[in-house]
């Protein structure tokens, strides 16, 4: 009971878990799909807002620059600037007059307008203010440079610009300014006659300006909570933005680059350690770039603790569920293990008529039927394991009885040896050596593969003996890769091939018989060739040897061990024809798969 409860609770176990993983996978899944969905949809939100700020102080701006443009042909301004005396502080104040006049008819009532004011030289038109020169400014000279096209200069301080040093230090409503700005070549037409001003007037420049707070009031309040945002000019210089401390510098973060260069859109990135959505857009008036930089923390911070409830509820429940289902099923596994255990307890203890009773036709009712059977066989294969062992230990006396020839005749052999040697017969000598270390090598109990060396020794001893024999019938060539002899091969690999050309291939020739023997590595291959001029085989003879029919024990041994060594990536390939000698090619891989 206690294995069973075990096996139990192993399977209540793994039901849990492979209900576990997937839902973990699933909710994970659910969790990032929503919120990139919500993400999305707020990405898409800021985006819009940050394009509908552009789009209404655009609105605003183009004002300005239709009355600015406007002013060109003002009829009553090209006569005032084309007769004034510059000299004359009288005519000065009334021009001044004049010009306030019609500047507060075009811009007074823009909202956002803080001073609108005409620069020359010899004076300041308009609104006054504590500017000193202003035609040393950087504003007067960005205007005179662009040549009478509107100009936007970014956010500036006061103080700096003019350098009015003693207003540095004050809390003065005029701290913070950005402007527009051209310069004003008036003309009008007059009976069909464009009149100009006289070329040694000077033209003057209109300066219209905004305090910074008008740019500030497009972005506060409209975007999500921790959002930052900025304003910046061509240059990178910050028009407005939600740190005081940035505006008139220039914002020179690497990533700010790409968003210059795209002008508009949305982005994901990482800033200070922390993910962040990234819409930007470019004012088709000022050329300027509004950035909101949003915490995607801050836009999942209500939805996150509802998606994570719901994920979790949903896992309880398919796990309470799991569990239910996971006690049914093991009931239904665990009881015919139980009897299937106590059976095979019986069989360890050597009773082989042990059965189980078989009550469904499912796979564990096909497993005690099967171990039914497999009790049936057990009893007949101990006799048939006995009696082969009996076998086995008598073949192995067999054995030891035969080692014992070989010793006899390499002892007989010497003999003979050290006999021819005393009467000087030293050509019977040799070919005794040689036949001695042919049968020392063909009588080794191991029957494994051999060094290239081992066997070109071996082929030289039998190649001498059948040349004596034959009396030089035949010559030997040897045409080897010397990377070969760093491999093995089965024994005897070439010498059925070999004495199937000198007894059949040879048969009739009196001389010039040879036999080649090369080896080269070809493609992951080792490709060794046997190769002589005799007769050659008829295609029927081939078809026989392919067969295994006709060829000789030798033959068909061989074949059969080199592919019982290496498998179906070894061959074995005859070609020959009548008159054309014969070709035998062996194929071996670079590493035995045995």
């Amino acid at each position: 009971m206690k294995r069973s409860r075990s096996f139990r609770s192993r399977l209540l176990a793994s039901y849990v878990l492979l209900t576990a993983i997937p839902l973990l996978v699933l909710g994970t899944l659910f969790y990032q799909a929503s919120l990139r969905v919500v993400t999305d949809q707020a990405q898409d939100n800021v985006y819009e807002i940050v394009r509908k700020n552009n789009e209404l102080m655009d609105t605003k701006l183009r004002i300005i620059d239709q009355n600015s443009m406007a002013l060109f042909t003002d009829r009553g301004l090209f006569e005032l600037f084309n007769e004034l005396d510059p000299s004359n502080g009288s005519e000065l104040l009334a021009a001044d007059r004049q010009v306030s006049d019609v500047l507060r008819n075009y811009f007074s009532r823009i909202d956002d307008v803080y001073t609108y004011q005409l620069w020359t030289s010899y004076f300041t038109f308009g609104q006054q203010l504590p500017q000193g020169d202003p035609t040393k400014s950087e504003v007067y000279r960005t205007a005179k440079e662009a040549g009478g096209r509107l100009v936007w200069y970014p956010t500036y301080d006061f103080a700096d610009m003019f350098a009015q040093p003693d207003y540095a230090r004050e809390n003065i409503d005029f701290r913070q300014l950005f402007s527009a700005t051209r310069v004003l070549d008036f003309s009008y037409l007059y009976n069909s006659i464009l009149r100009r001003l006289d070329e040694e007037v000077e033209r003057p420049v209109l300066v219209i300006s905004f305090k910074s707070e008008a740019l500030n009031e497009l972005f506060a309040g409209s975007l999500p909570d921790r959002s930052r945002y900025l304003v910046l000019d061509e240059q990178n210089r910050v028009a407005a933005g939600d740190n005081p401390s940035l505006i008139s510098r220039t914002y020179a973060e690497p990533w700010v680059k790409e968003l210059q260069e795209l002008g508009s859109g949305k982005r994901r990135m990482t800033l200070g350690g922390e993910r962040v959505i990234v819409c930007f857009d470019r004012s088709e008036v000022t050329g300027w770039l509004s950035i909101v930089i949003t915490p995607e923390s801050s836009l999942i911070r209500e939805l996150a603790p509802v998606i994570r409830t719901s994920t979790l509820l949903l896992a309880v429940i398919m796990t309470v569920a799991a569990l239910a289902l996971a006690y049914f099923i093991s009931g239904k596994i665990t009881k015919p293990v139980q009897r299937l255990t106590a059976a095979m307890r019986s069989v360890g203890e050597g009773d082989f008529d042990a059965r189980v009773p078989v009550t469904s036709s499912d796979e564990l009712g096909q497993l005690l039927r099967h171990f039914n059977r497999m009790n049936d066989r057990i009893g007949s294969l101990v006799t048939e394991v006995y009696e082969t062992r009996l076998k086995e230990q008598e073949a192995e006396i067999h054995a030891l009885n035969r080692q014992m020839n070989p010793h006899f005749l390499y002892n007989t052999l010497n003999v003979m040896n050290w006999m021819a040697i005393e009467n000087d017969q030293r050509e019977l000598s040799r070919m005794l050596v040689c036949l001695s270390n042919m049968l020392h090598y063909t009588s080794r109990r191991e029957w494994g593969t051999v060094s290239l060396d081992e066997e070109i020794e071996w082929m030289n001893s039998y190649f001498y003996i059948m040349q004596a024999r034959f009396e030089d019938k035949f010559t030997v060539e040897y045409d080897l890769d010397p990377r070969l002899f760093g491999y093995d091969l089965p024994r005897l690999t070439f010498q059925p091939f070999v004495e199937n050309a000198i007894l059949h291939g040879f048969e009739g020739l009196e001389s010039g018989g040879l036999i080649r023997i090369a080896g080269r590595i070809e493609q992951g291959n080792r490709i060794y060739e046997i190769g002589d001029n005799g007769k050659g085989m008829e295609a029927a003879v081939l078809e026989a040897i392919a067969e295994e029919e006709g060829a000789s024990v030798g033959i068909r041994n061989t074949i059969a061990r080199i592919r019982m060594q290496y498998g179906p990536e070894a061959s074995v390939t005859i070609e020959s024809s009548p008159g054309e000698g014969t070709l035998v090619v062996i194929r071996l891989p670079d590493q035995s798969q045995s």
